[in-house]
């Protein structure tokens, strides 16, 4: 039985009343295909692409302590986070591995944690498990929230187009409150993985759906598409983005996972902070996200471990996908540092099936 939590929102539902069709992934459903991948693929590298994010988990913080204990047990400084600032930060473990990463959105009177679905409910029990006397409260959000993300080279002046000037006026890693056209939503802006900006709006049912009708009938002469998972799975492998459950679970630590801008390594102290700072100070990461080009066709979905010519263990692929811009399967792997030169050939074993792969400095493209 699915949860109330994992329900399905009111927005796939108004999508699958537009004609989209929607796919169960781990208890909720989501959009595969909007229209076409290539162009969906097309927008996220030279357009604008609007992407619901609404499956990502939605946490809700409430009391005067809230700031202050994700200070204490996240890996970044957050208890000076102003009003309307936006700071990421990963929750870890005593022995340093990910339990969750998490977008923290200050509202002044209570904050929003943006994580991903799969973690939520894990680091909702880490919050609590440190509230012995704080005045703190820890809510699910996502029946409140929906969440869009605007993003691609495009996205700025598109933002523009829908919103007004106010775009320009809002600093990176900050949001605003925006009531135009019979819209109002917060308006977050945040540095995307290229350096572009990208924008998420947060928002109620009823002013999501109006947002996603709005854009569609304004976007103009701009190369604008909805993006489904199909599209942003391609994606994210090509530019290297870890993703929970798969490369962001509590096998690997941040420093593997190429979060180190996550943590400020000045702060005081937080849970795991003595294993990262070692990890550190003394340069003993012994293996890191890297990715890996197969040479040959794969099935989808296998688990394949990394071996070298004498059949030493390597690593392991965490993330496979077809690569519509490369023309061939790739995937993300953690790998062993003395392993990790560009072009080095590893053999991927899955049950009884071996594949030759090449690896692969991240992004893959740019």
């Amino acid at each position: 039985m699915i949860s109330i939590e994992e329900k399905n929102t009111l927005l796939v539902e108004f999508l699958e009343s537009q004609g989209y069709s929607a796919f169960p992934s781990n208890g909720f459903k989501v959009i595969n295909l909007y229209s076409d991948l290539n162009a969906e693929i097309d927008s996220l590298y030279n357009g604008a692409a609007l992407r619901n994010i609404s499956h990502l988990g939605l946490i809700e913080l409430k009391g005067k302590d809230a700031l202050d204990l994700i200070h204490r047990i996240g890996t970044n400084s957050i208890n000076n986070l102003p009003k309307e600032g936006v700071k990421n930060t990963i929750f870890t473990s005593e022995k340093g591995r990910i339990i969750g990463i998490s977008t923290l959105l200050n509202f002044e009177d209570y904050q929003i944690l943006v994580t991903s679905r799969a973690n939520k409910q894990k680091v909702m029990s880490w919050i609590r498990k440190y509230v012995i006397t704080d005045d703190v409260e820890v809510n699910d959000a996502n029946t409140k929230y929906n969440l869009l993300e605007l993003s691609g080279p495009q996205a700025d002046s598109f933002a523009t187009l829908i919103c007004g000037k106010v775009v320009s006026d809002i600093k990176p890693d900050s949001f605003k409150i925006i009531h135009t056209e019979n819209l109002l939503f917060f308006l977050v802006k945040l540095i995307s993985e290229r350096k572009f900006h990208k924008f998420w709006f947060l928002a109620d049912y009823d002013n999501t759906r109006k947002i996603i009708n709005y854009m569609q009938e304004n976007k103009g002469i701009f190369n604008f598409n909805l993006v489904g998972e199909k599209a942003y799975e391609s994606y994210r492998i090509e530019q290297g983005i870890p993703s929970a459950p798969n490369e962001l679970n509590d096998q690997y630590n941040p420093h593997e996972a190429g979060l180190t801008s996550w943590i400020d390594f000045n702060k005081g102290c937080y849970i795991g902070q003595e294993v990262i700072a070692r990890l550190q100070t003394y340069d003993k990461v012994q293996k890191n996200l890297a990715g890996v080009k197969f040479l040959e066709p794969i099935e989808p979905g296998k688990q394949f471990h990394l071996f070298d010519q004498s059949g030493e263990e390597a690593g392991k692929i965490t993330s496979t996908n077809y690569s519509i811009k490369l023309n061939k399967p790739i995937g993300l792997a953690y790998i062993k540092n003395s392993y990790l030169r560009n072009g080095n050939l590893l053999t991927a074993k899955a049950d009884n099936n071996s594949v030759n792969v090449e690896i692969h400095s991240l992004p893959f493209t740019k």
